[in-house]
């Protein structure tokens, strides 16, 4: 969807009774990736997802909600949030003449409604260059922000030839984002705004062919089931 103040990329779109990843998958409720305009605002609302990690690849994003709590993020800074019920969040673009470039990740809670609460952090990129950096987890793992969902979330900036493997328990799927590069998943050439579902192998195997950064998320296994014989499902971007 694109506007005068902003463009956004939906990888799930549950109007679209064509798709098998129309209403998500696993645990993963939202994927959206937005490039915001000048002072151009993000308005999120209490919804079946109950967590929001927010991640800020380039600019500032400022943010305040209807408990009074406000703040920052900046270009490598990660934030999650639980929107309880009746709590408004917005998210600003704090630059008046910069495009910033934003990551929505909703998860759906496993523990019914959640209080609200918000914490940031920020993970350098010596922390996450030729490594898979856990950022956010279910049991707060090596500093990593604490979700309330059976999830990890990793980030990785790779170079080109670098290669990294993730090995997945037996009830556990996985989702991959290039967020900006290309890099190899198996047999399968992904480019920078491709995503894709990992759902019966049982590690995910991922070579750069360029400088590539990327979010991988470790979930619980999918219910989904796929109509290609194949254990993953690559979802193109439209950009």
């Amino acid at each position: 969807m694109r506007g005068a103040r902003q463009e956004v990329w939906l990888t799930f779109y549950e109007q679209d009774g064509t798709d098998t990843l129309a209403g998500g998958f696993s645990a993963l409720d939202v994927f959206d990736e937005d490039r915001l305009a000048p002072s151009a605002v993000v308005r999120l609302q209490p919804q079946r997802n109950g967590e929001v990690l927010t991640y800020v690849l380039e600019g500032a994003l400022a943010h305040a909600d209807s408990t009074g709590r406000s703040g920052v993020l900046h270009a490598g800074e990660f934030q999650h949030m639980t929107l309880g019920r009746g709590v408004r969040h917005s998210q600003t673009n704090a630059s008046r003449t910069d495009w910033a470039h934003v990551f929505h990740i909703g998860l759906r809670s496993s523990q019914g409604e959640l209080d609200p609460s918000c914490a940031q952090k920020r993970f350098y990129a010596a922390d996450r260059r030729g490594v898979l950096c856990v950022v956010a987890s279910s049991d707060g793992r090596k500093g990593s922000l604490r979700l309330h969902q059976d999830a990890a979330i990793y980030s990785a900036m790779l170079d080109p030839g670098q290669h990294l493997v993730h090995e997945l328990a037996p009830t556990r799927s996985a989702w991959l984002h290039i967020v900006h590069g290309e890099a190899t998943l198996n047999d399968v050439v992904l480019t920078t705004g491709d995503g894709a579902a990992i759902t019966t192998d049982r590690a995910v195997s991922l070579t750069a062919s360029a400088p590539t950064e990327v979010l991988l998320l470790d979930l619980p296994a999918a219910a989904t089931s796929f109509s290609r014989n194949s254990a993953t499902q690559a979802v193109n971007s439209p950009s």
